[in-house]
């Protein structure tokens, strides 16, 4: 019985003493993989607002909220705001409702942490927002914003 009690603890021994020499799946990589994006990259949000309204919903604030802690601890180059609108009423209120938006949108990140930011305000108002084939584009009622970051 102890003979091959001690047989099988050798051949164990040996067994895993091989895979620490192994190549096998386990092995020191010397280059990662993939690289860690920068914590400091540049990014890009949407604002989405109820029709023909320029008032930050609840949910707005927290993505507003969350592009502040997302730019914590970098440099903010720069802060550009689209505003854009549907197909619905007239071009003139709709390019009119996309610049409210935009500017909704830059004054309540002022107040969120970004208030020594020059912002770039953009209004497209309902360009787009039809298709060639005369289909409503979906999704038109909302501010984009890019966020063009740094390290410190």
């Amino acid at each position: 019985m102890r003979v091959s009690t001690t047989i099988a603890a050798s051949v164990a021994f040996l067994a895993l003493g091989g895979c620490a020499i192994s190549q096998g799946p386990w092995r020191h990589i010397a280059k990662p993989v993939a690289a860690a994006p920068s914590p400091c990259a540049g990014f890009k949000s949407s604002i989405y607002f109820d029709q023909a309204s320029a008032s930050l919903t609840p949910e707005a604030r927290l993505v507003l909220a969350n592009a502040r802690d997302q730019a914590r601890g970098c440099v903010v180059r720069s802060v550009r705001v689209i505003g854009l609108a549907d197909a619905k009423g007239s071009a003139d209120a709709s390019l009119e409702l996309s610049r409210k938006r935009a500017e909704t949108v830059s004054a309540a990140l002022a107040q969120n942490g970004f208030g020594k930011v020059d912002f770039d305000l953009d209004a497209v108002g309902d360009v787009g927002a039809v298709t060639a084939s005369g289909a409503a584009a979906p999704l038109r009622r909302r501010a984009d914003i890019l966020f063009d970051l740094a390290p410190r």
